[in-house]
């Protein structure tokens, strides 16, 4: 299996311009840890996670120390420094130059990029465009497949037949994609993410269950609780 049969195809980005508040809004709106930053041509620049968030958080709520501790530690106030604990829009804290793979890059060479880099998702492009988010979520999902490692043997139609799904969860059912993962394997289709309603879950199986190619549907979609849905 390769990037383009798990990964998110709908990613929610931002523009270096974009306010750290709108990031942290968009963050805990969309329930992720952390969005792409791309430019007009959607290439990527960078990324902005929960951890470059929480450097600020944790800037403005640490103690004044001594002058000698802060002498001892001067190479780690530096301009990069500051910029990632003060700035305010994704340009200044964004990571640069991220780790990138291509629609076609295997899930072992991706897991591994994941676990050498100690990241926790990984921007997928095509031509240096933006395409799809691979994350670990996504990675295990796509071990639960069955003959994982019978690449050659998958249906050629497995790819069109989540592409297909994708569109119709989107396009017709109305759901956030970039909330919801799709894994093809042999006509068996496995849904994957958070929906808020029972109608939602049934709609999305149904939406599989249609599709040409599917014979049968694995739903392993979950339900917001409502207080955390009106949150």
């Amino acid at each position: 299996m390769h990037a383009a049969d798990i990964m998110t195809t709908s990613v929610i980005s931002v523009t270096e311009d974009t306010s750290v508040r709108d990031i942290a809004g968009i963050l805990l709106q969309q329930r992720i840890s952390g969005v792409p930053v791309v430019d007009s041509d959607e290439r990527v620049l960078g990324i902005v996670s929960e951890g470059d968030l929480m450097r600020r958080i944790e800037n403005d709520s640490e103690e004044r120390h001594s002058w000698w501790i802060e002498n001892l530690f001067a190479e780690q106030h530096d301009a990069e420094h500051y910029l990632k604990t003060h700035g305010r829009k994704a340009a200044e804290v964004m990571t640069r130059n991220p780790v990138t793979v291509t629609e076609d890059q295997p899930l072992h060479e991706i897991a591994a990029l994941l676990e050498k880099h100690h990241i926790k998702r990984v921007p997928v492009t095509r031509d240096g465009k933006l395409v799809g988010l691979v994350s670990r979520a996504n990675l295990l999902h796509g071990l639960t497949l069955r003959g994982s490692s019978d690449v050659a043997e998958r249906h050629a139609d497995d790819r069109s037949i989540r592409d297909s799904l994708m569109h119709e969860l989107s396009d017709e059912v109305g759901l956030v994609t970039g909330r919801i993962n799709v894994t093809v394997n042999q006509g068996t289709v496995q849904l994957w993410g958070i929906v808020y309603s029972h109608a939602e879950q049934e709609a999305a199986e149904l939406a599989a269950r249609n599709t040409a190619g599917v014979k049968t549907v694995e739903n392993y979609l979950g339900l917001v609780p409502p207080w955390l849905a009106e949150a």
